[in-house]
């Protein structure tokens, strides 16, 4: 474009006056300054600075170059070089450079001692009206550059929300897993030792051959549960009243205990987290009570009257961990599986869980919000 006007003003317009010739090169000058500015980031940055100056001059120039006898096409470099300037620089910097080169105009007007004021009208519209345009564009220019940061950040946002949600999975499928096999392992543990114990003590064959049978139904019965965990941890969980009487009836069965199982108030829904944290510490109480009380009966209720949902598990201690008919004494074992793991659980959950003396029985209470 500057080209092209150029050719036309020393073509076709009679006389080259000097400030034609300056607008010219101001012009040009301004060009080569926003390619050099537009060719990379690099040369953005260090170039970009120069942008208002350059093009200011331009429009001051050819302003001036206008208000001169034949040199009104002159006036569209004018016109570029106000958009220019309203498309790199502030509203504040562009009124400022309009406004010089109005003032400009109209003084050189008022030398010629001419008077037409329609030319400094016709300047200061088309230097106005291209500065508001200018503003125009970079203020969508600006929103768009805004957006685009908005996006990369959501999409950071979403992915750094994304790693923390796998995390959080990945802590919680080693949790159950660790429940599971510390739970499992430690009842077979025991089964075992109970086996040892009866061979060692009173050489009853027979007896830890019974033993050693429950104990590898405790192994199957592992292996159930493990792929129980598998169907917990995808959301698909039973009720919670049937996996703890079903509990209930397999501690009874492979320890020889009384477990009385009872529900109170009317049974309501959980999340699956907090059905599983309530079971995995009705799991932990009941190998707690047969490693330290063995033999002795349990109570557990499942209560739903409260504002959450609490378990009591009740279980009475013995003067030695011998029981009346004088079985053998049961060593304990330590899988690194307790009841603080499960307060952590529940803590996640918002709930509770308690365990302690009262009297001659051992309590445990686990609650968690409805």
């Amino acid at each position: 474009m500057v080209a092209l006007v150029g050719a036309y003003i020393f073509a076709f317009l009679p006389g080259y006056p000097a400030i034609k010739i300056t607008a010219f090169v101001a012009a040009v000058l301004a060009t080569v300054v926003w390619a050099l500015a537009e060719r990379s980031e690099a040369s953005h940055a260090r170039y970009a600075a120069l942008l208002p100056y350059s093009f200011g001059a331009m429009t001051v120039t050819c302003a001036l170059a206008a208000a001169t006898p034949e040199g009104g096409p002159i006036l569209v470099l004018g016109f570029i070089g106000a958009l220019a300037v309203g498309r790199n620089a502030s509203l504040t910097t562009g009124s400022i450079i309009c406004g010089l080169a109005i003032a400009a105009v109209a003084l050189a007007e008022l030398a010629s001692k001419s008077y037409p004021w329609g030319t400094v009208g016709s300047v200061a519209a088309t230097l106005l009206g291209a500065l508001l345009i200018g503003q125009n564009s970079r203020a969508y220019q600006l929103r768009a550059q805004q957006a685009a940061e908005l996006l990369a950040k959501s999409e950071q946002l979403r992915q750094e929300q994304a790693w923390t949600a796998a995390l959080d999975e990945r802590t919680r499928i080693a949790r159950e897993v660790h429940d599971v096999l510390a739970h499992s392992l430690g009842a077979l543990g025991l089964q075992i030792e109970v086996a040892r114990a009866v061979l060692t003590d009173s050489g009853e064959v027979s007896r830890a051959v019974e033993l050693l049978d429950q104990a590898r139904r405790m192994a199957s019965e592992g292996l159930g549960e493990t792929r129980r965990a598998v169907h917990a941890l995808r959301g698909e969980i039973s009720p919670l009243p049937e996996g703890l009487a079903e509990l209930s009836a397999n501690h009874q069965r492979q320890h020889g205990t009384p477990v009385r199982f009872e529900v109170s108030g009317e049974p309501r829904p959980l999340p699956p987290d907090a059905g599983l944290a309530i079971t995995r510490a009705a799991q932990e109480a009941l190998v707690n009570t047969a490693k330290h009380a063995p033999y002795q009966p349990v109570d557990m209720q499942l209560d739903y009257t409260g504002p959450g949902t609490r378990l009591v598990v009740t279980n009475h201690l013995a003067a030695g961990n011998a029981d009346s008919n004088g079985s053998p004494a049961i060593a304990t074992v330590d899988g690194g599986y307790g009841l603080a793991g499960m307060r952590e659980r529940l803590l996640l959950l918002d709930g509770a869980l308690s365990a302690g003396q009262q009297g001659s029985d051992w309590i445990v209470e686990a609650t968690v919000p409805q």
